[in-house]
């Protein structure tokens, strides 16, 4: 089987895909019948009568999560008349999409662990005979080998070795994880027919040469959509994770008013947050940390903008608020930044700022927390002397400054603070 090398030296927009149609069309390649069901939470009923009421099914979260089993997003062993019971339960948390699927019995030691993924040099496979849940627990059982692109001779200049020159490589996997060596040809295949760039299979349950995919996760090249005919779409790429109550609260927020809210929570743990309004100054903010090494710290994203009032302010604050003091990290640091408004009054946003600063005021001293703020705009005089005022009495001053300071300073200034010891007192 000669495959074509495709160049994937640039980075890829890789972007999950549901398990459902995950599993729907490896099954179908592999030749096997495929009977999970994707449901929404009001989508049981529909199905109830193709369910078994003599067996036991699966029900998990199909929402690009990892590590489901371990968050008790997977619920095993569930009877037809416990469907809706496992389903509400999940939903509870914050969760939409869900898959069942008939329980297969199986021990421990029917399962193995499977990655394809594409890396420069080619495609990287990645297995163990110890798959499951601990897999990381058995990390010295994990063994590596890259199998080389190809290229077909009828399509010019490139590589047209003969990949059957890897076949030992290929044998001596499918022989530790005791299945045919055509499985493997076939993964292959998948990745380049459907522009898989990950795919993981854990755990990969064999037993007497037959396989079960009990877990799938793959990740597919965004840009693929233009031109793939068959298979997925974009209805099919998992766009949506559990949403914090603050999310959906500014999600709302931004429904009923005429101004535009997002938020959105990267890292809940993080030690530097944003509050930002809209423009192309708001990314800036967010590069400048990502560049100065410290992406991994942004607790958040997003931004305010189309003048909002005063009320509607002081909301967006709240909730972004609420989470930023959820963070375990011993030094918080907010920015409060922006470009140059056009039409939105800074003396009325930061009212609404300090407002909502004001109601939270105990819980941020307790977290020793610096505020440090660029805005400029319609009367941003009086808003940024209102804040800088208020910054400094309630002793979480770390800098107040107009449009003359460069965005990329008041970064600066934050990781500075951030970086140096915490003052006493």
């Amino acid at each position: 089987m000669k495959l074509q090398v495709l160049s994937y030296e640039s980075k890829m927009a890789r972007v999950k895909l549901t398990e459902h149609k995950a599993k729907s069309l490896l099954y179908d390649l592999l030749g096997y019948s495929y009977h999970g069901v994707s449901i929404d939470r009001k989508g049981l009923s529909q199905y109830a009568h193709t369910l078994s009421k003599d067996k036991k099914y699966v029900v998990k979260v199909d929402q690009g999560i990892k590590k489901r089993m371990k968050q008790g997003l997977v619920k095993l062993r569930v009877s037809s008349y416990e469907l809706r019971d496992a389903i509400d339960e999940l939903a509870k948390k914050g969760y939409d999409q869900f898959i069942i699927e008939e329980m297969l019995p199986h021990n421990q030691s029917d399962e193995r662990y499977l990655a394809v993924e594409r890396i420069r040099k080619g495609m990287l496979i990645t297995y163990s005979k110890k798959g499951g849940i601990d897999v990381e627990e058995h990390a010295s059982e994990v063994k590596r080998a890259v199998i080389p692109y190809y290229r077909h001779p009828e399509l010019g200049s490139g590589s047209n070795r003969d990949p059957d020159i890897h076949r030992d490589d290929v044998e001596q996997i499918a022989k530790e994880l005791g299945i045919d060596i055509n499985i493997l040809k076939q993964l292959r295949e998948f990745c380049e027919k459907y522009f898989v760039s990950f795919l993981e299979i854990n755990p990969l349950v064999v037993r007497k040469g037959k396989v079960w995919l009990l877990d799938l996760a793959i990740e597919v090249d965004s840009t693929a959509h233009f031109f793939i005919r068959d298979g997925w779409n974009e209805n099919d790429i998992v766009t949506e994770k559990h949403k914090t109550y603050e999310e959906i609260a500014v999600a709302a927020l931004n429904k009923k008013s005429q101004a535009a809210f997002t938020l959105t929570l990267l890292n809940p743990n993080g030690s530097i947050w944003v509050l930002l309004s809209g423009g192309g100054a708001s990314v800036t903010i967010a590069d400048e940390i990502h560049n100065l090494g410290f992406g991994k710290q942004l607790g958040n994203y997003g931004e305010y903008s189309g003048n909002p009032n005063a009320e509607e302010t002081y909301l967006y604050t709240c909730s972004l608020l609420a989470l930023l003091l959820k963070s375990n990290q011993r030094r918080l640091m907010l920015i409060i930044g922006g470009g140059v408004a056009n039409f939105t009054d800074i003396r009325i946003t930061f009212k609404g700022i300090i407002q909502a600063l004001a109601e939270y005021k105990n819980k941020l001293k307790k977290k020793k927390i610096k505020i440090f703020v660029r805005r400029g705009g319609p009367h941003e005089f009086e808003g940024l002397t209102a804040i800088e005022e208020w910054l400094k009495e309630n002793k979480m001053y770390g800098l107040v400054s107009g449009h003359v300071l460069p965005l990329n300073e008041v970064v600066g200034a934050t990781i500075k603070e951030l970086r140096s010891p915490p003052s006493r007192g």
